[in-house]
């Protein structure tokens, strides 16, 4: 009499043997899963070499062009009849500004691992007008025009390397003033550089204008805050990697290999705060813009999204490994299967592996190599046909070729990939045709 469970089997092989690599697919989910959690630890480990060299050399740098801040009285209400005088200060931001950056990048090492650090030398140029205490209904006897202050603001003040002077001054007089950390603080300008404005030159209450050169170092990005009426910016380097960012893009921009040069032009109509104000304070970061100096080739980025595909690449390999058993009548076991998807998967440890020290395109050939010629080796052995194991070689070959290209061409992934699924589906649909479901 027939085994009841073995006539079942024989029944609804081809069924229960596709339910179980289904099982097997979804179980290697696994250690892919594993693989993305090691690449965002190592990705976390760069990030924190990147904190650790910028902490040491000087982060990444804003730059806040000179303001004028002028203290004055203003006489408020108090009780019944009765008034007090509040201390407050006014601002003034130039009309004209012009700023011009050269940036000289340097590769540091922590480990394996690439930071981008730069030195700058920045030129400021501007002018203001005469101050419109009008407009702010600011009377003239009630300001402290000895305590007129000129606010220049960084956000490392670590990466300075020299003394810090604006030649400030108008037809009648001028003067060199040095600017300290934190010398006068206020809402607005906490931690600001800072140096009085001589209250002769204020007082004079006419054109003003003021120039400094500022040697700086930084990391990663360099972003300016366009204070001006009329703000002009223009940044060059020998760094071909740039990214610009902000709140504005350059107006004019030049990327080759030996470098790049923008150029940008803001007025205050493209900004969200006033050319005077007094009172409160505005969030100037809000409009900064400038460049990020990007590592040429994010590995990590691209390995995650390499692992992404990895669901893809086993289910066609499983997929290729059904269609040769069935057609061909060549049994494979589900343990064979199994090891199959582990050396599929170990594909993408040696990729993030070999590409932190060979870069993501050399490390994909290396692992896709090997990973083709262990399983080719493995088929060959397995089915004894070496026919076959050319063919699962030239279908590996094909799948890894076809992901690559997807990581490569980012904006037409989608297309891209969208396309390679179809065909492949009009391929499977094709040589199941041979299989016999009864």
């Amino acid at each position: 009499m027939e085994n009841p469970l073995l006539s079942l089997w024989n029944k609804n092989k081809i069924f229960l043997k596709s339910f179980l690599i289904g099982i097997l697919i979804l179980l290697l989910l696994i250690p892919t899963n594993f693989i993305q959690s090691l690449v965002s630890e190592r990705q976390q480990r760069r990030q924190e070499a990147v904190a650790e060299i910028s902490s040491r050399w000087s982060g990444p740098q804003e730059i806040t062009p000179p303001t004028i801040g002028i203290p004055y009285t203003e006489t408020l209400p108090f009780g019944d009849n009765k008034t007090r005088e509040e201390k407050k200060w006014a601002y003034f931001l130039p009309g004209k500004l012009k700023i011009q950056s050269t940036i000289v990048p340097e590769i540091r090492y922590r480990g394996i691992y690439q930071v981008i650090v730069y030195t700058t030398e920045i030129k400021i140029n501007g002018s203001y007008d005469s101050l419109a205490l009008k407009e702010l209904n600011i009377d003239p006897e009630k300001v402290h025009w000895n305590e007129a202050t000129l606010f220049f603001d960084l956000s490392d003040m670590h990466g300075l390397k020299e003394d810090v002077f604006l030649h400030v001054g108008n037809a009648q007089r001028s003067a060199d003033v040095e600017l300290s950390p934190a010398k006068i603080s206020t809402e607005q300008f906490k931690t600001a550089l800072s140096a009085n404005l001589p209250a002769e030159i204020a007082q004079n209450n006419t054109a003003l204008a003021f120039s400094a050169t500022i040697k700086l170092k930084g990391s990663a990005s360099l972003q300016f805050i366009p204070t001006g009426r009329e703000t002009n910016v223009e940044v060059a380097s020998s760094w071909s990697n740039p990214s610009f960012s902000g709140s504005a893009l350059p107006d004019v921009r030049t990327v080759k290999d030996s470098g790049f040069d923008a150029t940008w032009k803001v007025l205050s109509l493209n900004r969200k705060f006033p050319q005077q104000w007094r009172e409160g304070t505005y969030d100037l970061q809000a409009s900064a813009f400038g460049v990020n100096l990007l590592v040429p080739v994010d590995v990590y980025q691209q390995t995650t999204r390499s692992v992404k595909y990895a669901i893809l690449v086993i289910l066609l390999t499983f997929t290729a490994f059904f269609l040769i058993e069935w057609i061909y009548s060549r049994p494979i076991h589900s343990l064979q299967y199994v090891l199959v998807g582990f050396a599929l998967c170990i594909f993408y440890t040696l990729l993030l592996s070999f590409s932190e020290y060979l870069g993501f395109n050399a490390a994909y050939g290396i692992a896709a190599a090997a990973t083709i010629g262990l399983i080719a080796w493995y088929v060959g052995s397995m089915l004894r046909s070496s026919k076959m194991s050319l063919f699962i070689a030239f279908l590996l070959t094909v799948q890894y070729g076809f992901v690559f290209t997807l990581i490569q061409l980012q904006d037409y992934a989608l297309l891209m990939g969208s396309i390679g699924l179809f065909v492949t589906l009009g391929i499977v649909m094709y040589f199941s045709r041979k299989i016999k479901w009864e």
